[in-house]
């Protein structure tokens, strides 16, 4: 590997070139166009950057490349201001962590660069073990880069502990106040002009959160983009405060998978009833937690936030209430809640390790305003249904929340006490700057992907076919055959379904021959219906200018193609 600061060779040789069959066309047998051609110049030559021994600037330290099974990885940490408005050197200053990550053997490949985003917020990237899924189809044609996002994993970590240095809650509040997606995109493009030969744009894969950081990418540095991919991650783009809007959408799905869960386990119905009315008539309202806090009632109901809307959710949320009782190994002795379900219901939700997220999540819908406690002024509407002692006196089944937060989490949860001033400040901040341009995303130029989860329970599908008319170009592949979590469920069909659509997006002649087919003029929708492994899928191209979208019934299994331009 050249030192940075050698010569570049001013023409890549072309290593080879692959053609393929595009999984899209496998379902399309009617199609005349059955290929489709990607050039790939991986070049033999080495990539600009750093020498491969460990290194260091005033603003990056990198380190030797080392390796998993199939895969070679080394680590960049990046000096970043704190806030970027601020142009004095001695202003504060964050440390920016990033895993670069490539095939066996392709270290000194010139690949193009993916970055991805993780979902969140406040949740720092995977740790590869080894190859497998995404990861290796995306090592396949990329330099994969993994960033942890500001205040997570390793850049600058904002824990339990570490805040614990602000010695008020008025200026933890304001410290946090740069931790949004304004910011991590200004972290990426600080990186990727130091990073990417030439300061070249690169494609960025954003997951739930991700893809939130994906649009804002979109609207404030389109320049920095190649082409954006999207999974579960298409935001509410409007301005003020969208949680109420997200909250009420987000109730009813909810109420929906709730139903599913008790269909698929209705012995649960018992169990979790008697667990609220044995937690309701306990001392204190609540059973103590190994770390210090308290379950309760409306406690028990936050594992919805991960039991209903990931693909293995109701099994892994049915087997902790298996072993919800300790056995009775003595006639005589009280009933009593395992240590296993309480220490399982604290890992589970993970507010120990990832305070971030708690403090941080209804602000990533706010511009310009305060969400006020959202979540918790929607759930006062729907009490009737979400009592859970309400519901144990009616017979009715409990209901579980999801992906909220509630201010009374910070009374009950004993790593998230100290900051309970902190969220409330700035659970009422109304000065958000903006996260969204809609001017530029009306106008956008970048192709971009997404893949839309139909019974997303995170991401309401009815909301992001409100944002989609908003962002020019875009392509959705709309399916109800993965949850949210379709992208690790998937292995690399999901990685693969969005490149595909990725490449077509950038050839703009073959986009426009493929399109002929599947236009219908009066509807600018159509579909066909195909077998595959003996299932019924129905296959759905869409075709749209900003017009008001119509979603026909889908089942069992839907793959949806629009495009706004």
């Amino acid at each position: 590997m050249r030192a940075l600061g050698a010569p570049r060779l001013l023409i890549a040789p072309l290593h080879y070139l692959r053609i393929f069959p595009s999984p899209y066309f496998r379902t399309l047998s009617s199609s005349p166009l059955r290929l489709l051609v990607k050039l790939h110049y991986f070049s033999t030559r080495p990539i600009a950057g750093i020498t491969p021994m460990a290194a260091a600037s005033g603003e990056r330290v990198t380190s030797d490349w080392f390796s998993v099974p199939d895969l070679r990885l080394r680590n960049h940490r990046f000096t970043v201001p704190l806030d970027y408005s601020l142009s004095d050197p001695a202003s504060p200053k964050i440390s920016i962590f990033v895993r670069e990550v490539v095939g066996v053997g392709k270290e000194e490949l010139d690949l193009p660069f993916l970055l991805y985003l993780q979902g969140g917020p406040g949740f720092e990237c995977m740790r590869p073990a080894e190859a497998g899924g995404w990861i290796s189809k995306a090592c396949e044609e990329y330099r994969l880069i993994l960033l942890d996002q500001r205040g997570t994993g390793l850049s600058t970590p904002l824990t339990t502990s570490s805040m614990s240095q602000f010695k008020s809650a008025e200026k933890l509040a304001e410290y946090l106040r740069h931790f949004r997606a304004d910011n991590i995109v200004k972290d990426a493009e600080f990186v990727r002009k130091r990073l990417v030969p030439d300061s070249r744009p690169w494609t960025v894969l954003g997951q739930s959160y991700g893809g939130f950081c994906a649009v804002t990418y979109l609207s404030f540095a389109p320049e920095g983009l190649r082409q954006v991919l999207l999974t579960g991650g298409v935001p509410p783009i409007g301005s003020g405060c969208t949680a109420d809007a997200v909250y009420k959408a987000c109730f009813e799905q909810v109420v929906q998978q709730n139903e599913k869960y008790y269909r698929r386990f209705p012995q649960d119905v018992h169990i979790v009833q008697e667990v609220v009315k044995y937690l309701a008539e306990s001392e204190g309202g609540g059973v103590p937690l190994p770390s210090g806090g308290i379950l309760t009632p409306r406690g028990l109901q936050l594992l919805g936030l991960s039991g209903l809307g990931s693909s293995t959710g109701f099994e892994r949320l049915h087997y902790m209430f298996e072993r919800v009782w300790d056995p009775i190994l003595v006639p005589g002795a009280p009933k009593r809640i395992s240590f296993i379900f309480l220490n399982a219901y604290e890992k589970w939700l993970d507010f120990d390790s990832n305070p971030l997220y708690a403090l941080m999540h209804e602000s990533i819908y706010c511009q310009g305003a305060s969400s006020s406690w959202s979540a918790h002024r929607i759930r006062a509407e729907n009490e009737s249904r979400f009592d859970a002692t309400k519901a144990v006196k009616e017979g009715r089944p409990v209901l579980f929340t999801g992906e909220m937060i509630f201010p009374w989490i910070f009374d009950e949860m004993h790593a998230l006490k100290p900051f309970k001033d902190a969220a409330h400040l700035l659970a009422e901040k109304k000065d958000w700057p903006p996260l969204y341009d809609v001017a530029t995303l009306n106008n956008n130029k970048v192709p971009v992907a997404a893949a839309v989860y139909y019974e997303d329970m995170y991401v309401n599908f009815k909301l992001v076919m409100e944002t989609t008319p908003q962002i020019a170009g875009i392509r959705l592949w709309i399916t109800n055959e993965y949850m949210h979590s379709g992208l690790r469920d998937g292995g690399g069909q999901v990685l693969d379904h969005l490149q595909d659509w990725g490449e077509m997006h950038r050839t703009a002649a073959y986009s426009r021959s493929l399109a002929r087919p599947f236009f219908t003029a009066a509807q600018g929708f159509c579909t066909s219906a195909s077998k595959s492994g003996g299932g019924e899928k129905i296959v759905a191209a869409v075709l749209f200018e900003r017009l008001p979208v119509v979603i026909p019934k889908i089942d069992p299994v839907v793959y949806a193609f629009q495009e706004f331009s």
